[in-house]
């Protein structure tokens, strides 16, 4: 029936007649809606599917918004570094901690959480996420862990990444050795006035002390701890340490770097041996940098947080540089200096596109280097050997910590 068909008057009791003009409009809209959708594609039904992470490569990197200017949740990012994409996030808290095991099957989380936001009961967490899928496959609660601005050695893995170290605070220094396998901490270690946590093989870690000592802590095959510590090295009052210099588990390498830039290279272990320093000016050949004696002195000098890596089979110290007095050690570098680490000499100097407090290498033998600028949060990408920008990630964070995937080193 079409409208045109209709009666004009109506025929018996009028809502017969309304029924019957309602019906018309219905079936009228009806066939004008097939008509006019009888050509249009039928939508195929959704397929979802989970996505998972390409095959760790050297240049696969986390990097870490641990978020401590701003107050906010962090965050743990996957970037390919060749391409300068993201391929990943995990949320992290405010001023969480990273860990990645050295077969890159896993990282490790530190965060803290409190049940209502910012208030109620506190909870120190340890998660373990699969770093394929980033899938938490483990969840666990710990008894307290140091919440404190960005800290590359507040949480540590062992050789084998079968134990986790978390440092703590409450109330006194601890480590909280945590066995990664049965997802448990074994064990509390108190390490009264040091901080922090290097670790070397499978069964110790040192904490650097306020004395300027080093403390050794051995854990037996009962998990037992037993602890030694070194002849004091440096003067905390004169010439402080950089707590984020370079250390190496597997072999226990380290190269602590004072903020007058004097470097200690050391063998980390129950008998921990620290050698005669050297000077990254020297190295340079220009004049050391005064200590604190004479805190108005200007000269190049290491500054910054993540103000040093190490490329482990090249022998190469890369060390943060910017010109500045004896308190700058915090000022990000203009430069990247680079060190032989056996011969002490600088062999070669890179300008930065912007001044940055963190950087960071790949370890395969084509090397890249990270570095970021604090203020807008942007993360460059440069060729380690010369330099040369390859990428900038806008507005990545503000207070980035980078981790590389295990490569040729």
């Amino acid at each position: 029936m079409s409208l045109m068909t209709l009666p004009c008057k109506p025929q018996g009791h009028p809502a017969a007649f309304l029924r019957a003009l309602l019906g018309g409009v219905a079936l009228f809209g009806a066939m004008t809606a097939g008509a006019a959708h009888a050509d249009e594609p039928i939508p195929q039904t959704e397929q979802s599917d989970i996505a998972t992470l390409p095959a760790w490569s050297p240049h696969m990197i986390l990097v870490v918004d641990a978020a401590y200017q701003h107050n906010k949740d962090g965050r743990a990012y996957v970037v390919d570094a060749d391409k300068g994409r993201l391929l990943g996030m995990v949320q992290a808290a405010y001023n969480a901690n990273v860990a990645l095991t050295p077969d890159a099957n896993r990282f490790y989380v530190g965060e803290t959480t409190w049940s209502r936001g910012n208030r109620g009961d506190r909870n120190d967490l340890l998660v373990e996420y699969d770093s394929h899928t980033l899938k938490i496959t483990s969840d666990e609660k710990l008894p307290s862990r140091a919440l404190v601005t960005p800290k590359r050695n507040n949480l540590a893995l062992n050789a084998d990444a079968s134990r986790a170290y978390v440092y703590q605070m409450s109330p006194g220094s601890a480590v909280e050795v945590v066995d990664t396998k049965k997802h448990e901490v074994s064990s509390t270690v108190d390490v009264p006035g040091c901080a922090l946590i290097y670790p070397w093989g499978n069964d110790g870690f040192s904490s650097l002390c306020a004395d300027g000592t080093l403390a050794n802590v051995s854990l037996g095959a009962d998990g037992k701890p037993s602890m030694t510590h070194t002849a004091a090295f440096f003067e905390p009052d004169h010439d402080g340490i950089f707590e984020q210099s370079p250390s190496v588990t597997k072999d226990g390498k380290a190269w602590f770097i004072s903020y007058t830039g004097k470097v200690y290279p050391t063998t980390l272990g129950a008998n921990a041996t620290i050698d005669k320093p050297w000077s990254l000016q020297e190295g340079a050949g220009v004049k050391a940098a005064s200590d604190s004696t004479k805190p108005f002195e200007i000269s190049w000098r290491p500054g910054g947080w993540q103000m040093s890596a190490l490329h482990k089979s090249d022998h190469q110290l890369y060390v943060l540089m910017h010109k500045g007095t004896f308190w700058t050690h915090k000022d990000g570098g203009t430069e990247v200096w680079v060190y032989d680490t056996e011969s002490h000499k600088r062999i070669r100097r890179i300008a930065l596109p912007t001044p940055s407090p963190m950087v960071g290498v790949t370890q395969d033998s084509n090397p890249l280097l990270f570095t970021t600028d604090e203020d807008t949060g942007d993360f460059y990408v440069l060729d380690a050997k010369t330099g040369k920008q390859l990428h900038k990630m806008k507005a990545l964070g503000g207070a980035l910590i980078f981790t590389a995937a295990p490569g040729e080193g």
